[in-house]
């Protein structure tokens, strides 16, 4: 079986994706306690007996409070930058692999490119993944996209973009200023318009599969979100906008004609 991915959700209150590749599985980011991930995967027929590895993107707890539980239950190998590891304590991995320089690596028969992305957190790192021909992007939890950003993610046959907020909602919400400004800023999340603008620059008629993920359950709504993508949404062959409690299921990657 080929490429396929998977999410046991999206947003501020926990992030977890799953990518497959025949019977290797890796799990990037784990925000929620072991009970729930085991709930969350039972729901896409899998178990964390089937993971691989964990890869981590930061150390923001929606991303990483359950991996050192879920790793040290399990046995699972854990992959993160130094930063990462130096940012917060996660307590003794039974295997620590660290991703230095963001260098490419291999789990299995999937090839793993780490990309640095300005965030506020101490190295942070989103994934390009890679087998058998076919090419997954995931790329949440930023607040700039950058030419570098774009080199990696321009040319994906699926892509998990972040459409976090609406610049007026997040304005306008309850949100103290200290942290708008953080969200809003150019180390936050990107807004519904940057994600558009992001795919319009680097086109997206190669994509097989586009989820809008990270959404704001307080300062976005799926209506504004579709609506700033507009055509792009309509264009691509598959565009599902994940969710907070259910993620969003199984897809697969096709391979290029």
């Amino acid at each position: 079986m080929g490429l396929r991915f998977a999410s046991l959700g999206s947003g501020s209150k926990g992030n977890g994706t799953v990518v497959a590749s025949g019977d290797h599985c890796l799990l990037v980011d784990c925000g929620f306690t072991i009970k729930e991930t085991e709930r969350r995967m039972a729901r896409l027929e899998m178990s964390p007996a089937d993971i691989s590895a964990v890869l981590v993107t930061h150390e923001h707890s929606d991303h990483l409070s359950g991996v050192g539980p879920l790793a040290r239950r399990y046995g699972l190998p854990v992959y993160l930058t130094p930063g990462t590891l130096k940012a917060r304590d996660i307590g003794k991995l039974p295997e620590l692999h660290l991703i230095e320089g963001h260098q490419p690596f291999v789990v299995a028969d999937i090839e793993v490119t780490p990309v640095a992305v300005p965030h506020d957190a101490r190295e942070s790192a989103q994934f390009v993944f890679r087998s058998r021909g076919r090419s997954l992007g995931l790329l949440t939890d930023l607040g700039t996209i950058t030419p570098h950003v774009e080199t990696h993610f321009g040319d994906c046959d699926a892509l998990v973009l972040e459409a976090n907020h609406d610049p007026q909602m997040l304005a306008q919400g309850p949100y103290p200023p200290s942290l708008k400004r953080r969200v809003g800023g150019a180390y936050g999340h990107l807004s519904n318009q940057q994600a558009a603008g992001f795919l319009q620059r680097v086109g997206y008629e190669q994509l097989q599969h586009l989820v809008v993920a990270h959404i704001s359950e307080k300062n976005n709504s799926l209506a504004l979100a579709k609506e700033a993508l507009g055509e792009v949404a309509e264009c691509v062959q598959s565009c599902i906008f994940a969710c907070q409690q259910d993620g969003f299921d199984w897809l697969t990657v096709e391979s290029r004609r």
